[in-house]
């Protein structure tokens, strides 16, 4: 697998066929059949369901992951899928991923605010443990100009955490780059990359499972990650 972009300096990198088209078709089967309740963008919490789960352990994914972790473990804990088409063409606006799901409440510097979804505790996490997080998300569609690929703002990582308002004054003013992926195409990313997308243009579906990894579970004493 030939990586485009290093991962070190811009904080995401591309690798193509990873997936075969078959091995995607799989999943967009097992998906579609499974799935009763999702939302218009998709559906969170996958890590339970069985193709998901299969995917996210998968050695591909999980060499990807380790060597983005530094070579050591990498943990799957969460899965959401993205789904635009032609009853969905949603927009995101400039963000960072700042928050984990947790075992329990704790209280620590840095962590919070804290709220629910779909019964799983999460807090906005401080930067030192965002660091310990690559997610891939695995194309299960091409991701082209025209059906809202994701943007990025390449080594905004290295800004930290930053307030919503931090982030749209800073992403607005930078050069971004959108990140077209052939299908069965990875997309590996920081969570404190800031980046959004915009509505599709076009009738063509963008299926995208977004998998997280860390390389523990236990991000320190009494502070542990959920499976979601």
């Amino acid at each position: 697998m030939e990586i485009k972009t290093q991962m070190d300096g811009p904080g995401y990198g591309i690798t193509e066929k990873v997936l075969s088209g078959d091995e995607c078709d799989n999943l967009i089967n097992a998906l579609s059949i499974d799935l009763s309740k999702r939302g218009r963008a998709g559906a969170r919490h996958l890590m339970s369901h069985p193709a998901v789960a299969a995917l996210a352990s998968d050695q591909r994914l999980l060499e990807m992951a380790r060597s983005s972790l530094g070579g050591g473990k990498a943990v799957p804990y969460r899965a959401t899928l993205f789904d635009k088409s032609v009853h969905a063409k949603w927009l995101v606006v400039w963000h960072q991923d700042k928050a984990l799901p947790l075992e329990t409440i704790f209280d620590a510097p840095g962590w919070g605010p804290w709220s629910r979804k779909a019964g799983v505790i999460y807090a906005h996490a401080p930067t030192d443990a965002l660091s310990r997080i690559i997610a891939l998300r695995v194309h299960l569609d091409a991701s082209t100009s025209d059906n809202g690929p994701l943007k990025i703002v390449p080594e905004s990582h290295c800004m930290g955490v930053m307030s919503e308002e931090e982030v749209l004054a800073f992403a607005t003013t930078r050069p971004h780059v959108e990140c077209l992926v052939g299908r069965g195409g990875v997309l590996m990313m920081r969570p404190l990359l800031m980046h959004s997308s915009s509505k599709g243009l076009s009738d063509r579906p963008r299926r995208v499972l977004h998998v997280e990894y860390a390389d523990s579970l236990q991000l320190a004493p009494g502070i542990r990650l959920a499976i979601a």
